[in-house]
């Protein structure tokens, strides 16, 4: 009997591995085209020309050449700061997901006598929801005997709107509704919101060349 090829997985026939791909546009020497449309920095067509001399042109003014239209012929690519570039995409896309996230409403409750730390997890969460351009619904719900102290619960309210004031703005003035203070906000424009109390996640590293 002959021998029977090999079905498990793992490597790929003839022992190549597959590897990720880079994210974000091709840039410098990975751009591997002979000719490109160039685009400089002031957004100007400088014209076609050699994939190499727009390389170094790009070299020569402490810049990065960036292919933002790879399906053209020839592609097109500009002359930017690679990081300034990836910035501005991503402020895009999230202004984008912002707009599209605009029916969206979220909503984080409290209580009157909310502990501290509590405190700082629902306002965390509440500036997560806005950061991704969702509108926040507050609510603060009463319990027995803390009817009797409003103003009380108005207080706890009127703080965590202060302490949003980075990434939203109130719709309108909290309103005692039945047994709770509800309180709409919506988000700022996603180019003016400061991220406080979470964590800014870094943007993609340089790939390695």
């Amino acid at each position: 009997m002959g021998n029977m090829p090999f079905q498990g997985g793992g490597r790929r026939p003839g022992g190549k591995r597959r590897y990720n791909q880079p994210r974000g546009p091709r840039k410098n020497e990975r751009i591997r085209v002979p000719e490109v449309r160039v685009i400089g920095p002031d957004g100007k067509q400088i014209g076609v020309m050699q994939t190499r001399e727009a390389l170094e042109l790009a070299k020569n003014n402490g810049l990065d050449l960036i292919e933002i239209s790879p399906t053209a012929r020839p592609p097109v690519c500009r002359i930017l700061d690679y990081g300034k570039y990836m910035y501005e995409q991503s402020k895009k896309e999230k202004e984008s997901k912002s707009h599209s996230s605009s029916q969206k409403l979220k909503e984080v409750k409290f209580r009157v006598r909310i502990e501290e730390h509590d405190y700082m997890t629902k306002l965390r969460r509440a500036e997560e929801f806005l950061d991704d351009g969702a509108k926040l619904k507050m609510t603060l719900m009463f319990r027995g005997r803390e009817m009797e102290h409003k103003e009380l619960g108005f207080e706890v309210v009127k703080r965590a709107v202060a302490d949003l004031a980075h990434v939203a703005n109130a719709d309108s003035p909290p309103k005692l509704v039945g047994r709770n203070i509800t309180l709409t906000m919506s988000p700022l424009p996603a180019n003016k919101r400061k991220l406080k109390y979470n964590t800014v996640v870094g943007e993609d590293e340089d790939d390695e060349e």
